[in-house]
């Protein structure tokens, strides 16, 4: 019987060993909804986290997620830069979270700008900050710590940090104490306040002599959502001069002095309404050594805003040295970068994929409600626009809009079998470039001309503008769309007065290439600066009220999650029409 008690007690172990691991696995996640756009990439840069993190807990969402969907994100990692994540629960309140976390409302603010009294909502993520009381205070008090008890773990009523040009007066006066005893609870201020800085706030000495702990009284009304958002918003700051650098690869790429152009240009504009700037403007070539010199000198770290850089590489170091030193970051060519998924102060302007294509979608749905979207097939595939197609077809699904598929080399016959008489027919190459369209139109004309009966259009890609003096007509007689984020009509009055004005200044004519770089200056540089000026330390707040023009950069910028920095989600529609109109459709 020995042996067979063995085995029992070995099984016994193994289950109960399974029982704790499955305990330990279900308190070791947090739940993350997914949001439109959003990608187990980007999800994974959020959390800091892989994407194998992520797939392990969610077997499945390697092939499929969708916005809605509750994912299991892994914790541990996070807790190395003394931060944690949270999914707001029922009944949750801001209040309830210092409480359970030990940390103050306005710290949990300040380390989720995205955060408000009114998206405080169940199933929102918001990042934790774990404060720790400072070292040289914990030494030198310790007899104190026998006599804190409950949820209080030192003298830190509060944690502040370091806003630029505070004094140890303005501090002091802000939270209703004298100046000794903020540097009794700071040593290190002896050595000079620092920009960025935290202080310990400690009780005043009046209520450390009587104290009250209106926490643990049970009859106290604990406050609102709005109550501590309200007290712990930063007191809105004008900006006089605004101060703007460029860090971009002069020498390197004729297309970023075009760039710097534009911007001067802006520059100018602003002027003359009384606008103040002073701009700095750098090569910092392609090395991040070079970079990285830049950075180092002193006006560096006063900027209100920076443009750039251009390349991959520099974007790290760049965004660290802006997030420590509170300065907005403007990134204006890279889609790619992961940074903004963890920078509260960088805007990135062209678009990341999965985020344009998901706009990209929705528009095209809602434009085209009854479609019966024909895919016409290339005989190699174009691995470019693979996951566009895919996600394209997903969303038809989703939203139950019929579908087919034709071969490039489908003769005026064999694409007639693919249409409806019931609903507007929508052809959409499952390639970009113009090889396909030499070899798909003239077909496309055939039908057309043959069907005159049917509603036929024809649905496209950005790069297609760069074709359109080849297939103007073609475009027109095919009723033809093309999305982008980027796109100004020569004919345009803003477009021909800023064409002539630039020609005037530089006595050259702008590059004919898909985007224009001046114009991006130009739109980068205006709404920014316009937008400091107009707003100063409340422009995040404020964007929506950016009612601007751009003359080619459409800008609809948008928090990736609320300690993130913001992404543009603009997408226009261009439309060839029929009657030889060319129109923008401008969605909001």
């Amino acid at each position: 019987m020995k042996p067979i008690s063995r085995i029992f007690l070995c099984l016994f172990f193994i289950s109960a060993s399974y029982a704790i691991s499955y305990a330990q696995e279900n308190q070791s996640y947090f739940l993350h909804t997914i949001e439109k756009g959003q990608s187990l990439y980007s999800i994974a840069k959020m959390y800091n986290v892989t994407t194998n993190d992520i797939i392990r807990l969610n077997p499945g969402c390697d092939e499929k997620i969708y916005a809605g969907q509750a994912i299991k994100i892994p914790k541990g990692k996070e807790s190395q830069k003394g931060e944690t994540f949270h999914t707001i629960q029922s009944g949750e309140t801001l209040y309830k979270l210092t409480t359970i976390y030990n940390v103050s409302a306005k710290a949990i603010c300040e380390a989720n700008p995205g955060l408000s009294a009114e998206n405080f909502r169940i199933g929102q993520v918001i990042l934790i900050p774990l404060e720790q009381e400072p070292e040289t205070a914990t030494a030198q008090t310790p007899v104190d710590k026998p006599a804190i008890q409950g949820p209080v773990q030192s003298r830190c009523k509060d944690m502040h940090k370091v806003k630029r040009k505070e004094t140890v007066f303005s501090v002091s006066r802000e939270y209703g104490i004298s100046e000794q005893e903020l540097l009794a609870a700071n040593p290190e201020l002896k050595n000079g306040m620092k920009k960025g800085q935290y202080l310990c706030i400690p009780y005043p000495g009046a209520i450390t002599m009587q104290p009250t702990t209106p926490k643990e009284d049970p009859y106290a009304i604990p406050p609102s959502n709005n109550e501590l958002f309200r007290k712990s918003k930063e007191t809105p700051q004008e900006i006089s001069t605004i101060k703007a650098a460029l860090l971009l690869p002069f020498q390197e790429d004729k297309r970023m002095v075009e760039y710097y152009e534009g911007f001067l240009m802006a520059v100018d504009s602003l002027k003359r309404t009384g606008t103040s700037i002073d701009l700095y403007v750098y090569d910092c070539g392609k090395d991040v050594s070079t970079l990285n010199s830049i950075l180092a000198k002193n006006e560096m770290k006063s900027m209100n805003v920076i443009f750039g850089p251009m390349h991959q590489q520099q974007i790290k170091p760049l965004s660290t040295f802006a997030k420590k030193n509170d300065i907005r970051l403007v990134i204006p060519f890279s889609s790619k970068g992961e940074e903004v998924f963890n920078n509260p102060a960088i805007y990135q302007i062209n678009t990341p994929q999965s985020y344009l294509y998901s706009e990209v979608y929705e528009h095209f749905t809602r434009q085209f409600p009854n479609a019966n979207v024909i895919f016409i097939e290339p005989t190699s595939a174009d691995k470019e626009k693979a996951e566009f197609i895919s996600g394209m077809k997903q969303e038809l699904k989703n939203k139950g809009i019929s579908m087919k598929t034709v071969n490039e080399n489908a003769t005026k016959d064999m694409l007639k079998e693919a249409l409806r008489t019931d609903k507007e027919n929508v052809f959409i190459p499952a390639s970009g470039n113009n090889v396909m369209l030499i070899k798909i139109l003239p077909q496309l004309i055939l039908l057309v001309r043959d069907t005159p009966e049917q509603n036929i259009r024809l649905f496209g890609y950005p790069e297609w503008q760069t074709y359109t003096r080849d297939h103007l007509e073609s475009f027109f007689e095919l009723d033809t769309y093309f999305y982008s984020s980027f796109y100004t009509n020569t004919l345009f009055p803003a477009a021909i007065q800023f064409t002539n004005n630039y020609h005037k200044w530089y006595s050259k004519d702008l590059v004919s290439k898909y985007p224009s770089y001046g114009m991006l200056g130009f739109d980068t540089g205006f709404f920014f600066l316009k937008g400091l000026s107009r707003y100063g330390s409340e422009l995040e707040n404020n964007l929506p009220k950016m009612n601007l023009t751009p003359i080619q950069t459409g800008f609809k910028f948008e928090r990736v999650n609320n300690w993130g920095g913001f992404i543009n989600k603009k997408v226009f529609f261009i439309h060839f029409t029929k009657n030889f109109e060319l129109v923008k459709l401008d969605f909001e």
